[in-house]
């Protein structure tokens, strides 16, 4: 989930108040399929496809699951029944793939072919084609990346006390909002690293004072579909107006290198006694404490800007990150 891009572009600082951008129209629900048990599968695969598209799937995941559907499409034939796929028959599909198709299926190409099971199976299930998910079953069988560090809600505090102190300054040191700005505004965005550093002062919304929002922008057409509005607490304006009275930033809000604010981040981290703290560490939990929250999954996956595919596992993450929080009081 690293963002490390640093590209170079231009942006005209306008009004902080000046920004009247709506978010975009939400799009009406696609109608559901016309399929049931007894479909053939060639005509799911195409039912599939116009899903992916109303979903926002890119163009290359959109390509890479077209393209697996059609191997399994080959290998169970394009007429046979929706119901009558069952998880023998994928598991079939996948050993023939590694040992008798004849041509070499890496670890990686693999993996991806399971997601793409999990996720066409699943759609079917969810929209009522079908009962029982065949491809629920099936195993990941790559080697597991370590857990992301997240903090709990007590390091979480301690982070912010140090990060205030440091605001507040004192005999010997200058008030520095920067930090509590900085680590505020990722705990409740969620954003990467690459994303916080693009920030331009009007790509804060504070037209409606009761609703702050952040919007994330992307110059690059290839990225555009990553961009999204953020809110932000009621009480994070006041934060912002102490830290602009202080920095005056002219073109980013931020207009420090990622490496200085990874060590103003550091810095914190180590006053409050935890071994590291990073972009990454507040991204995550950002993501866990909404996902304990009950956020809605979608919105939550909008809000961190991730695919549908990278969604499917940082879902499955997310569940078992909020499984190792102590149980509250």
């Amino acid at each position: 989930m690293a963002d490390m891009e640093n590209e170079q572009g231009h942006a005209a600082q306008l009004s902080l108040f000046g920004t009247t951008e709506t978010p975009a129209p939400t799009p009406e629900p696609a109608p559901k399929p016309d399929l049931d048990a007894g479909s053939a599968l060639n005509k799911a695969l195409g039912a599939f496809e116009h899903y992916m598209e109303q979903r926002g799937f890119t163009f290359n995941t959109r390509q890479a699951f077209r393209l697996d559907l059609q191997l399994l499409s080959e290998y169970l034939g394009p007429g046979v029944a929706l119901g009558h796929i069952a998880t023998a028959n994928l598991s079939a599909f996948l050993s023939w793939m590694q040992d008798s198709r004849g041509i070499p299926c890496k670890p990686k190409t693999l993996e991806r072919r399971i997601t793409t099971l999990k996720v066409f199976f699943s759609w079917l299930t969810e929209i009522g084609t079908l009962t029982r998910d065949p491809a629920a079953p099936l195993i990941h069988t790559q080697a597991k990346p370590p857990a992301p560090d997240f903090l709990t809600e007590a390091q979480i505090q301690s982070v912010l006390e140090v990060a205030q102190r440091l605001r507040a300054g004192g005999a010997e040191q200058q008030p520095d909002p920067r930090p509590y700005t900085l680590i505020t505004l990722l705990l409740h965005t969620g954003i990467k690293k690459g994303e916080c550093v693009k920030i331009v002062p009007n790509h804060i919304d504070l037209t409606n004072p009761a609703r702050p929002a952040l919007w994330i922008r992307y110059s690059q057409p290839r990225r555009q579909h990553k961009e999204r509005r953020i809110a932000l607490p009621d009480w994070w304006p006041p934060v912002l107006h102490e830290y602009l009275q202080v920095y005056h930033p002219r073109q980013y809000l931020f207009p420090w290198t990622p490496r200085n604010l990874e060590y103003i981040l550091t810095r914190v981290g180590a006053e409050a006694g935890l071994e590291r703290l990073s972009f990454e560490m507040l991204r995550w939990t950002c993501a866990v404490r909404d996902f304990v929250s009950g956020m809605d999954r979608d919105a939550l996956r909008q809000k961190l800007g991730l695919s549908e595919i990278s969604w499917y596992e940082v879902e499955s993450t997310l569940a078992s990150l909020a499984l190792l929080l102590p149980p509250e009081p």
